[in-house]
């Protein structure tokens, strides 16, 4: 079952989630009407099925707020970088740096370590740190690929508020789903509706 069903929501992926887990995961908090938001990663096991669901960790990985922590401060420099890249902005260089930090920070061999009394051997870290920060560094690099592909001068955010959603427009689509669609033209013909009545 998906998250967003799991919230008593029906809404399908934004166009592009599903090619991009960059885009899932900046959409992960979603602000609703009446000023709710849902965080699906909210706590460690919230993020352990929204990583599970992307075949990016095991089910019982044993995910700690530390590690769920991590995954949300991600999250918010991509959603910064989205942003940038949506308005035609400058990128604020901690967002950069942070994600070129989640993408070089998984280790590609056993490291060397050194204990007091046996001497020096090599070992993995923490197998749970380990899968996220390579989860990390999957989405990390994802959202690279994204913001430097040709699928970026498509990419904006749902014109349907309060969502806070990203997406990749497809023709003249900019909203994320039916519902902000629906939404914002039930907002347009009710201004129309308005004016026309002051008139």
């Amino acid at each position: 079952m998906k998250e967003t069903e799991m919230a008593g929501l029906a809404l399908p992926p934004a166009q592009g989630e599903e090619e991009h887990l960059s885009l899932a995961l900046a959409n992960s908090s979603l602000a609703m009407p009446g000023g709710h938001t849902i965080d699906l990663l909210g706590t460690p096991a919230q993020a352990n099925h929204w990583l599970t669901e992307r075949g990016l960790a095991p089910v019982d990985v044993g995910m700690l707020e530390m590690c769920a922590t991590q995954l949300r401060s991600l999250r918010e420099q991509i959603r910064s970088l989205l942003a940038s890249r949506a308005a035609g902005l400058p990128a604020l260089p901690a967002s950069v740096a942070a994600i070129n930090d989640a993408m070089t920070r998984v280790p590609t061999a056993p490291l060397l370590q050194w204990d007091e009394k046996t001497g020096p051997y090599r070992a993995t870290p923490h197998p749970t740190t380990e899968i996220v920060d390579h989860a990390m560094a999957t989405l990390a690099a994802d959202a690279a690929d994204l913001l430097t592909s040709p699928d970026a001068e498509r990419l904006t955010s749902c014109g349907s508020p309060p969502c806070n959603r990203y997406l990749l427009r497809h023709g003249r689509r900019h909203w994320c789903s039916t519902r902000c669609g629906d939404r914002a033209r039930a907002a347009r013909a009710y201004a129309r509706r308005t004016q026309a009545a002051t008139e």
